[in-house]
């Protein structure tokens, strides 16, 4: 089964679900709660780090509430593939929300921007993406020298299922089936280093972490 289908379908799965999950949310109820969400991440990562309001960040993989909402006060660039579907499909969401946050619409593979970020956080998007090793080339080049990078990933905890689900596309909405000690190598085999991993969520196929980088 080509990357290429994979990815083609999980993009459809991708909006189809943005789509149900927030038909019958409130607007004003669901951007509140996505607010705190964020916020209660990014108060784990202040453990580690240090962010100051003059730094540029970079929200890679954004969907329609992503981290730029805790940013819009930065010199904050946010995209995503689907950025101009999720103002079309969701009232959660309009461009016009976020006056100071510069929005394009791009995938990983082909973003490209003359600017280097001193935070860049990719959550829970790097397993969306078509090429995954093209995507952290991507990532990691607009990192600034001893700039953070931030990544929430599902990580496989049975090397049995990694295996059977890169055959079968028994998750359909991540196309790359990554266990943590191989998403912590793509990190550091690109000049990264893991200075924090967060366990953020326990079930039985997949455990949910948060790894933070610092560039060398």
């Amino acid at each position: 089964m080509s990357g290429k289908w994979r990815w083609n379908t999980a993009q459809f799965a991708e909006r189809k679900w943005w789509q149900n999950y927030l038909k019958h949310k409130d607007v004003k109820e669901y951007l509140i709660w996505k607010k705190n969400y964020w916020q209660n991440l990014l108060d784990t990562c202040l453990k580690h780090i240090q962010i100051s309001p003059n730094d540029s960040v970079l929200d890679a993989g954004c969907g329609p509430a992503g981290m730029f909402m805790l940013f819009d006060q930065h010199e904050t660039v946010a995209f995503d593939p689907l950025i101009d579907s999720y103002e079309i499909d969701l009232p959660h969401f309009t461009k016009s929300m976020y006056p100071k946050v510069k929005f394009i619409k791009s995938g990983l593979e082909e973003f490209s921007i003359d600017e280097k970020f001193n935070v860049i956080f990719c959550m829970n998007a790097i397993n969306h993406v078509h090429d995954i090793h093209l995507s952290y080339d991507k990532l990691f080049a607009h990192a600034a020298k001893n700039g953070f990078i931030i990544i929430t990933i599902d990580a496989h905890n049975h090397s049995f299922f990694k295996h059977l689900f890169r055959l079968v596309p028994g998750d359909v909405l991540h196309p790359h089936q990554f266990d943590l000690e191989e998403y912590k190598k793509l990190m550091t085999d690109r000049g990264c280093e893991i200075i924090a991993t967060e366990h953020l969520k326990h079930e039985f196929f997949f455990d949910h972490y948060m790894l933070i980088g610092k560039m060398k």
